[in-house]
């Protein structure tokens, strides 16, 4: 059968499966006196936990409690959400989208609109995958101002010794996306270049994508893909920090039940899900709660082949990707927001003077959203000791008091010194290597 076809028959099927059972949502702002509820009932699909969950952080909203039920052909879920500063959701704009997102309405959505796809196509994304090493941010964005690609978007994570961003470019005339087959091709070819560095013989992946993915989720396949979540043997992370995931087996029903306790942070129920939809297990109950600064996660689950988990090796697979899932955004370190008028060449600017400053950027998000960069760098000195406030004040200097805030404390950073200034990616260069004339864009051409 052609497969073409095949496919368009599973997206008819689907869609009147929908019609059929149309979806309904509840919005209930009476019943808890702390949260909005937010009740799902629709039939049920491999993956429709994590569309829900995505729909709602990527409102900013705070999963406080879920209960999750999709054992059979429906799916019944309850969530308690909150804004950021832990309000119910008033917002008669937010509360419609919400209804329209995942009520009757979402039925006549194709259901080509996958779970982690965004239909945006105003930019190219550029995917990297590679080793962590001091300074590649740095080098990355000099890379794509010599090549007159303007970066509107990026959100850059690293972890275990591995890096992987996402950045959007648009073309630096046009303002359009870049389509030209033979400039893509040189630009994957010195990004490439960079990522490997001196080692000519190491792991990177530069790849260009014109369909505009959901970031979040694509960093987390990434990371996934570039094995991150294999403990080193210089892992210097000691189980008081690691989050407690246990993995058990429930022979009488069949589950295996996989539980997580740790601390609480926005978004932290998308990363646990995406990660086990993404190995292929169906959450079909769940639990989730928080107290305090604590999370406490509890998910049924069976891998789509129906078997629940087999052997020692694939538990431990489970339980070290589910602990990279949850490590992988940490807030740790200083962080920096950055808002200003966003121009051509503003990231290559600001990175190289965190480098010239010896900080390293160990988390990154970069937007532009109405002529206005709106940029958040978590940061730590390259060494590994705390910030010092006289480098915080000497970076502020260079670039603006009122455009870079700090939202911490150089104080409060318990950085370990002991820790290898190779675990950190971006920035950190010594000083006496510079870009000028981007000798370094001619050293990797």
């Amino acid at each position: 059968m052609n497969m073409s076809f095949s496919h368009d028959m599973d997206d008819e099927y689907e869609k009147l499966i929908r019609r059929m059972n149309p979806p309904r949502v509840v919005i209930d702002n009476e019943s808890c006196k702390n949260a909005t509820v937010i009740r799902v009932d629709s039939a049920n699909k491999h993956g429709i936990l994590l569309e829900v969950v995505q729909i709602l952080t990527d409102l900013n909203l705070i999963i406080t409690k879920a209960y999750i039920s999709s054992d059979g052909n429906w799916f019944m879920d309850v969530f308690n959400v909150t804004d950021q500063d832990g309000n119910k959701i008033t917002d008669e704009g937010i509360l419609d989208y919400i209804t329209k997102s995942l009520g009757p309405e979402s039925c006549f959505i194709s259901s080509m609109r996958s779970v982690g796809v965004k239909q945006s196509m105003d930019h190219t994304a550029i995917e990297l995958t590679g080793t962590d090493r001091p300074g590649l941010l740095s080098e990355v964005s000099a890379v794509l101002r010599h090549l007159k690609c303007n970066v509107v978007g990026a959100e850059v994570w690293t972890h275990n010794t591995r890096a992987a961003a996402v950045m959007q470019v648009t073309d630096e005339e046009t303002g359009t996306a870049i389509t030209d087959p033979e400039r893509l091709s040189r630009i994957k070819t010195l990004l490439s270049n960079v990522l490997k560095g001196s080692n000519k013989s190491g792991l990177a992946k530069t790849a260009v994508s014109h369909s505009a993915t959901h970031t979040e989720r694509r960093l987390h396949q990434m990371m996934f893909a570039d094995r991150d979540y294999e403990r080193t043997a210089d892992d210097a992370l000691d189980d008081r920090q690691r989050p407690n995931v246990d993995v058990v087996n429930w022979y009488d029903k069949d589950y295996s039940v996989v539980t997580i306790k740790c601390k609480d942070r926005p978004k932290l129920l998308f990363d646990t899900v995406c990660t086990l939809t993404d190995m292929d297990y169906i959450v079909f109950h769940a639990k989730i709660d928080t107290e305090g600064s604590d999370s406490y996660q509890e998910f049924y689950i069976r891998h789509v082949d129906g078997s629940p988990v087999k052997s020692d090796a694939e538990r431990q697979r489970v339980t070290q990707c589910l602990e990279a899932a949850i490590k992988r955004r940490v807030s740790e370190g200083l962080k920096l927001e950055l808002c200003t008028t966003d121009r051509v060449g503003l990231l290559s600017d600001v990175t190289r003077i965190f480098r010239e400053n010896s900080l390293t950027v160990i988390r990154a998000e970069v937007a532009t959203k109405s002529g206005k960069a709106v940029n958040t760098f978590y940061v730590r000195d390259a060494s590994g000791y705390p910030v010092q406030p006289k480098t915080i004040d000497s970076i502020r200097q260079v670039i603006g008091q009122t455009i870079l805030k700090v939202k911490g404390s150089p104080e409060d950073l318990k950085s370990n010194p002991q820790e290898s200034p190779t675990r950190f990616l971006f920035g950190g260069l010594f000083k006496s290597r510079s870009f000028v004339n981007f000798s370094l864009v001619r050293s990797y051409s």
